[in-house]
């Protein structure tokens, strides 16, 4: 009888999501709380270096991660559809209802709580911390913690490929945000009008990615690829006369 509920459960999801335009996939299990309020500010901001969620293309649909899906930062500007479990918690779901999410911060451990007891976001456990919007979407609040199913999609975002340029001399710290596709960024090069080809540049910290170079005066294209291996250039994203602290928007997209 448990296998045959499981069962149902599985195709149900598998059924709702495929009515929403989502491609089948593998389901896993983890678990989702929510924190930054009823309005979501304090969700602004966090361990991928986004700033203000709503001017860099997330809203509230959006969720901390903890240390086994956070991956140091690799896995922010990802996308997960999430359904809360109501074959654990059917008091507590919210029946026929799902959402997809962007990983824009990253939950910590609590090593003084057991996993199991407050220690949510502990290795080895993957866990959802979501903004308190997202996650009564799909649960109700006074649930505090509830058993999802959960899954990688592609994500779906409205207008281009944003790049705020932060940092000093010789020091660009740039911030690629709104990125659809896999959401995931591998690779980013940078190129200046002055010089003959694409410089490779490395991740600092989260969704930023630093240069070396003196690129003052100088007109920048970006070229970025997400982890799937599809690349995407944004020439002369910024123009000659560009200043550190600026964001600049592009028509540019996965």
């Amino acid at each position: 009888m448990e296998k045959f509920v499981m069962s149902g459960l599985i195709l149900f999801v598998v059924l709702f999501t495929t009515g929403l335009g989502v491609a089948s996939a593998a389901w896993l299990r983890a678990h989702a709380t929510f924190y930054g309020g009823s309005d979501a500010s304090g969700t602004m901001e966090g361990a991928c270096g986004y700033g203000n969620l709503y001017t860099d293309g997330y809203g509230t649909k959006t969720a901390a991660l903890s240390t086994v899906l956070f991956n140091d930062g690799k896995s922010c500007g990802g996308c997960y559809t999430i359904v809360c479990d109501a074959n654990q918690v059917p008091q507590w779901c919210l029946r026929g209802t799902s959402i997809t999410i962007t990983a824009t911060n990253f939950c910590p451990p609590n090593y003084a709580l057991p996993n199991d007891n407050g220690g949510w976001c502990n290795p080895p456990r993957p866990h959802f911390d979501m903004s308190q919007p997202a996650f009564e979407t799909i649960a109700k609040y006074k649930a505090g913690i509830v058993p999802i199913l959960y899954r990688k999609v592609g994500c779906k975002k409205s207008g281009g490929i944003r790049f705020t340029i932060n940092g000093r001399d010789y020091f660009e710290l740039v911030l690629i945000s709104n990125v659809g596709g896999g959401g995931e960024i591998c690779g980013v090069w940078i190129k200046g009008s002055k010089m003959n080809k694409w410089e490779s540049m490395t991740r600092n910290w989260g969704a930023n990615w630093q240069s070396l170079r003196y690129l003052n005066g100088q007109s920048l294209s970006f070229k970025v690829q997400i982890c799937n291996g599809k690349t995407r250039t944004a020439n002369k994203v910024a123009p000659s006369n560009w200043r550190f602290g600026q964001s600049f928007n592009t028509n540019v997209q996965f």
